[in-house]
């Protein structure tokens, strides 16, 4: 039996720990961002400022083993702001043990606290295992993504 997990807020002493599981993230979907990137995020989720993203990370054994990014905002339909969780990702040999779902579940609590009852999140549609997760907690919608493409 494994060490129980626990999430909690990220903190500033977690900065390498986060680093290596961002990287996870970004590898994952293919893409990279640059150094002062991984510095100007790590900041913004520590920060104070409303408008930036919060982070929550799951700890097992003084390591984390998982992190979640969500950020609050309005939206022109309704008159509370939502909650879009950005970026989940649990450490690969984690997965299907409960990390993920625990991240999400804690991320519902803190949109509940905030007042925004909407939490809502993107994924992309090769992400089987998580989408075996994300249709057990959530549900999904019939929206298809866009993006302005790069000039």
């Amino acid at each position: 039996m494994s060490a129980p997990v626990t999430i909690r807020p990220l903190q500033a002493a977690d900065r390498e720990d986060w680093a290596r599981l961002w990287t996870g993230y970004l590898d994952f979907y293919e893409t990279s961002v640059p150094g002062e990137v991984y510095d100007s995020t790590f900041a913004r989720l520590l920060g104070d400022d409303p408008r930036d993203f919060s982070a929550l990370v799951a700890e097992q054994e003084g390591r984390l083993v998982g992190l979640a990014h969500y950020l609050f905002h309005r939206h022109a339909w309704k008159l509370e702001e939502v909650c879009y969780l950005q970026d989940l990702y649990a450490d690969p040999a984690l997965r299907g043990r409960g990390v993920g779902r625990a991240l999400i579940e804690a991320v519902y609590d803190a949109a509940d606290e905030h007042g925004a009852a909407s939490v809502y999140w993107l994924t992309q549609d090769f992400n089987h295992t998580a989408r075996r997760l994300y249709d057990r907690i959530g549900q999904l919608t019939p929206f298809i993504k866009y993006q302005r493409p790069p000039s």
